[in-house]
């Protein structure tokens, strides 16, 4: 009986050693918490700020590659929104327009396409500007440039500029050209470049699907700089000839630094086609 009591006297002072020796360490400075102690909360991530240019304003600066995200999958590829939505939207005229179009894409794509951008029938006149915001649509990078008052889109796609003068007020010109990819004015609201563009000549799709415009076009681009590497640019299209309400949708586009804008060349297919016909297209 002496001997069990001695045994457990030993094991109790061996515990309590350890315990003491525990305590001792974890009050110890620099050393770290034991296991299921209490840790200091972590410091928040520091949110992302977008930089800016020399002279203040929001740098978006760089090549941009359109990059839509998987839920924009089933119309990434030809627009900037889902067909199902637009077509409810169209008047009477625009659904007569939309219906009448022959587009290499989208719910109305066919082989024989007359687009007047890129046909495939040989027979039509391809190579006609974009118009917009179909030029954010195609599989091509635009390279950003700024500078003060201004900001230049440099589109690969049929080399494609785009001066927007970002020093000019928000009122349009009462007089304006009619042209194919409209006459724009820009403005910072914040982190935000706002592109407010009238006077279009109407005879553009806003995408490569067949979604028509009219001469009454009136397009607004919101392009923000959500992270480092990444563009979003909401587009707004209030045609009401063409539509019973604004169309609202969206583009996205990733950085890819050291990019060059490479050569691209499209021609007027009639043109090419009578110069092989008659053996000078060399």
């Amino acid at each position: 009986m002496r001997t069990h009591f001695m045994k457990w006297s030993i094991a109790f002072v061996a515990v309590l050693s350890c315990a003491f020796v525990l305590l001792a360490q974890n009050a110890q400075p620099g050393r770290a918490p034991q296991t299921g102690a209490a840790r200091p909360a972590a410091k928040p991530a520091a949110a992302w700020q977008v930089p800016k240019t020399a002279w203040g304003e929001p740098d978006f600066s760089g090549m941009w590659e359109p990059k839509m995200p998987p839920s924009a999958r089933e119309y990434g590829g030809y627009s900037f929104i889902s067909h199902k939505d637009v077509v409810p939207l169209m008047t009477a005229w625009g659904k007569e327009q939309y219906l009448q179009t022959k587009p290499s894409w989208g719910p109305l794509a066919v082989e024989d396409s007359t687009d007047m951008v890129n046909p495939t029938t040989g027979k039509e006149i391809g190579c006609a500007p974009t118009g917009v915001p179909r030029i954010w649509v195609h599989p091509f990078p635009v390279k950003i440039v700024q500078a003060p008052g201004n900001v230049y889109l440099l589109h690969e796609f049929n080399h494609s500029t785009r001066e927007i003068y970002t020093n000019k007020g928000k009122q349009h010109d009462k007089d304006v050209d009619p042209l194919w990819m409209g006459n724009p004015l820009g403005w910072w609201e914040g982190n935000t470049l706002v592109i407010d563009s009238v006077g279009f000549n109407g005879k553009t799709w806003i995408d490569r699907a067949g979604l028509p415009s009219s001469d009454q076009l009136h397009v607004i681009e919101r392009i923000t700089r959500p992270e480092q590497n990444k563009l979003r640019v909401d587009i707004t299209v209030d045609d009401p000839k063409a539509y019973t309400k604004p169309v609202v949708g969206f583009r996205e586009l990733e950085l890819e630094p050291g990019w060059p804008i490479t050569e691209m060349i499209c021609e007027d297919n009639i043109t090419f086609n009578d110069l092989k016909n008659q053996g000078r297209e060399q």
